[in-house]
């Protein structure tokens, strides 16, 4: 049953929804300028030299970052979160992963996406092999790699100043997993004859473009779900018939 309440005031002639229709085009075409001149500025960001050399676990055992590559220049890691002390990785992660799709575009691109989790990598294969996904995932159990990037918040190891202000709010609205423990996110890297390079890294609601269910539900009336609205109903793929 739709919660979508529609008040009497909204339903106009269609003459009417063209004029409305068309300032609201306006107000996307300007919106749209902003997001290419944004991508043209991150495409542009500097770059720092990767020089520790992380030992993550794959399905063939120990592996290098350089590994992650394929052979390919460009490297996006999902920083997807899964606690080695948990038996499921991330719900909001599963939800952006559920939408990842066929790769072999990225492929042609000359481009690899990865997960990376830092639960042990036995368990990382069980639930890949649950949810039914294909995308190569490491585990970083052991190394700096998720510390580093900051998608593990561990003061003692490496705090994350921008997160720590907001702490209070987050675990005032009942989220408090973007302040501790664990943390969604992305890093990209390129290589160059072996070389590797960090070039961008984001986290929590950096990430939320690559919800592509929420973007779908941008264009309905009910919108995009808030985070805290999601955090109620959203599950595993494989759980929603259990609740009916």
């Amino acid at each position: 049953m739709s919660a979508l309440q529609i008040a009497p005031s909204r339903v106009v002639t269609r003459e009417k929804w063209l004029v409305a229709r068309k300032e609201l085009k306006e107000q996307e075409d300007a919106a749209a300028q902003t997001l290419a001149e944004l991508d043209q500025a991150r495409q542009t960001l500097p770059m720092v030299a990767v020089a520790k050399n992380y030992t993550l676990i794959g399905p063939d055992g120990r592996t290098t970052l350089l590994a992650m590559f394929e052979g390919r220049t460009q490297l996006i890691t999902y920083h997807f979160m899964f606690d080695p002390a948990w038996e499921a990785g991330c719900r909001f992660c599963s939800y952006l992963v559920d939408s990842i799709g066929d790769r072999s575009h990225l492929l042609a691109r000359d481009t690899t996406l990865a997960l990376v989790s830092r639960a042990p990598y036995d368990k990382i294969a069980a639930f890949r092999q649950r949810m039914g996904w294909n995308v190569p995932w490491y585990s970083s159990n052991g190394s700096d790699f998720n510390y580093d990037f900051h998608v593990t918040q561990d003061k003692s190891k490496a705090p994350f100043e921008s997160i720590e202000e907001k702490r209070e709010a987050l675990t005032a609205m009942g989220m408090p997993w973007p302040v501790e423990g664990e943390q969604g996110g992305l890093s990209v890297f390129v290589q160059d004859e072996g070389a590797i390079f960090h070039t961008y890294s984001t986290h929590g609601e950096g990430v939320a473009s690559l919800h592509i269910v929420d973007n779908y539900l941008e264009f309905t009336p009910q919108g995009r779900p808030r985070m805290e609205e999601k955090a109620r109903w959203l599950r595993h793929h494989d759980k929603y018939a259990e609740k009916g």
